[in-house]
């Protein structure tokens, strides 16, 4: 099934840990748990499903849907019923008020001479500023869950709230294994769709590696046509899919929202990002662009020297929604009146610009993941060096730590474009900038999507080399 391509060291985990569960049955404490975190879409939700599906285990598949209490205890009581535990009736017949009773019952409905999954999607939902539900499901963890054979796996797409569950000081601290989905990288992504490695990188760009759309993108199809299909169906995957993360993050007029859109429409900049917001206050601004960093939609970056920097520059991290905030979003009127064809114009005329800055991030994941190699030592480190005015402006830099380094490891220049090699005037300003940055004769190198047409350089990489940064 495309859902799991590249998903198979996720499902080994979640396998090991059942046998587990399954070694220890007949113990005083078998029970585990797992908490599972990542972007909304990134298909955790049918990760788990299929996991239990195959595992040959009864299990309940419970997901809260942020309605009130009484809507989701009803809610698990159904779920309870459609499940295949062997005493799922006593949910129905119990009908529980509150949480307590809700996982007192759920403990007696668990069989006691076989393995089984209890999963509860969305948590986020169920937690509350006081910590009741997580109280709740502590002392039913302590007094017995944990004593039944049981996989309990909780899932969420806040990660913030997520990391918060199981973080010092909190009721469920230390009861259960962390675990992280990511989406698909762009080599799982070029398997999936049968692109060459070039393409399989704009590819990820513009789905953001998320399966779902991922699956809309016909098996060995350009982006064009791609973009061309999808542009025209005012349903697809590709449109609606960051509308409803969105919903799911934020009302409608939520300034987090309207400074987020900001950022995603190219600001990077405090000042440049308040203004294209309608001006607000710096306060307000800057509360919203903890809100967003903390819910890890936004990234604030810093320049990567020896010398400390306030130039801060904000980024959409998923590459996918900063792909519709800037591209798609602004544009869905016209989409949906059937002029999806002036929307890929736009998109023609700003892509060699918008992808320019969008693959960087991808390619010092790439450098960091790859490195140290035959020509380039080990960077702990991989990131980028600006000044305010932009005068220097180095695409990569590695070094020891970050954001204020010891050691320079290299400097490096990414040139992303079909048709034009990194060349002669690409080093002699690499050589500038480098210059500007340290007295170091640090190692440079170039990242090229036409190949190299200089020498003096001390690396090169191209589309293929960065691929192999995730082995399939």
């Amino acid at each position: 099934m495309v859902e799991f391509v590249g998903r198979r060291d996720e499902l080994a985990t979640l396998e090991r840990e059942l046998q587990k569960v399954s070694a220890e049955a007949g113990g005083e404490r078998p029970g585990r748990c797992v908490m599972l975190r990542g972007r909304r879409r990134v298909g955790k939700s049918r990760l788990v499903e299929r996991f239990a599906e195959r595992s040959g285990v009864p299990f309940l598949f419970y997901a809260a849907t942020g309605a009130s209490a009484a809507d989701d205890l009803a809610r698990l009581a159904q779920d309870a019923q459609a499940s295949n535990l062997p005493l799922a009736r006593l949910m129905s017949a119990a009908q529980p008020q509150n949480w307590d009773a809700a996982f007192d019952v759920l403990a007696a409905a668990l069989p006691t001479d076989q393995p089984s999954v209890l999963v509860i999607d969305e948590v986020p939902y169920l937690m509350d500023e006081g910590g009741a539900f997580e109280g709740m499901l502590q002392r039913a963890w302590d007094r017995a869950l944990e004593t039944k054979p049981v996989l309990l796996i909780l899932i969420g797409s806040d990660l913030s709230m997520m990391e918060a569950l199981n973080s010092y000081g909190r009721p469920f601290h230390q009861r259960g294994r962390e675990m992280v989905l990511g989406p698909l990288n762009p080599a799982e992504v070029g398997c999936m769709l049968g692109l060459e490695a070039a393409e399989a990188f704009d590819a990820a760009l513009v789905t953001g590696g998320l399966p779902l759309i991922c699956a809309d993108w016909p098996r060995g199809a350009s982006l064009w046509d791609f973009l061309d299909e999808a542009l025209n169906d005012p349903v697809s995957p590709l449109l609606v899919s960051a509308e409803r993360s969105l919903a799911a993050e934020f009302p409608p007029n939520a300034q987090p929202r309207r400074v987020l859109a900001a950022i995603g429409s190219g600001e990077r900049t405090f000042t440049n990002i308040a203004r294209a917001a309608g001006g607000i206050a710096a306060t307000s601004l800057q509360r919203s662009l903890e809100i967003l960093v903390d819910k890890r939609i936004v990234a604030g970056d810093e320049p990567l020297s020896t010398r400390p920097s306030k130039e801060r520059r904000y980024r959409v991290t998923d590459s996918y929604l900063r792909f519709w905030l800037h591209l798609v979003g602004p544009y869905i009127g016209e989409i949906e009146r059937g002029r999806g064809d002036l929307t890929l114009a736009r998109i023609r005329d700003a892509w060699t610009s918008w992808r320019g800055r969008a693959i960087e991030p991808l390619i010092r994941e790439a450098l960091a993941r790859i490195l140290p190699d035959d020509k380039l030592p080990e960077a702990p480190a991989v990131g980028g060096y600006w000044t305010r005015s932009n005068s220097v402006e180095i695409d990569i830099v590695g070094a020891d730590r970050a954001p204020i380094a010891k050691e320079l490891r290299f400097v490096g220049s990414i040139k992303w474009l079909e048709r034009s090699p990194f060349d002669q005037r690409d080093l002699a300003a690499l050589h500038r900038h480098r210059a500007a940055l340290t007295d170091e004769p640090v190692p440079l190198l170039a990242v090229s999507r036409s190949g190299v047409d200089c020498s003096g350089l001390d690396a090169c990489y191209g589309p293929a080399d960065l691929l192999n940064a995730w082995p399939l």
